[in-house]
């Protein structure tokens, strides 16, 4: 899993809540080692799909204020999403 280069936003802290729902969804992929963050940011995307289109899905065509976590863990990248909540969206290129 590669990081997407858009989109892109302002630098900002993980709360602890959405921290904490990265390293719950890691750890149910079976990741046992603790992420590290390489980047957040602030960011507005452009619809429902958090910058992530999934094919086959629709999605809410509004403008959605959010969050990009960058961790790495076990060597790889993982790019999360959030909008308005705490549930991440885990960012995987078709």
């Amino acid at each position: 899993m590669s990081p997407s280069a858009e989109p892109s936003g302002t630098p900002t802290d993980v709360p602890p809540a959405r921290w904490a729902a990265i390293e719950s969804d890691l750890a149910g992929r079976g990741v046992t080692a603790p992420p590290e963050l390489v980047t957040a940011e602030r960011v507005t995307f452009s619809d429902g799909s958090l910058g992530c289109p999934q094919p086959g899905q629709s999605y809410t065509q509004a403008l959605v204020d959010g969050m990009r976590v960058i961790v790495t863990a076990d060597g790889k990248h993982y790019d999360y999403r959030f909008g308005r909540g705490d549930t991440p969206t885990l960012c995987v290129t078709p």
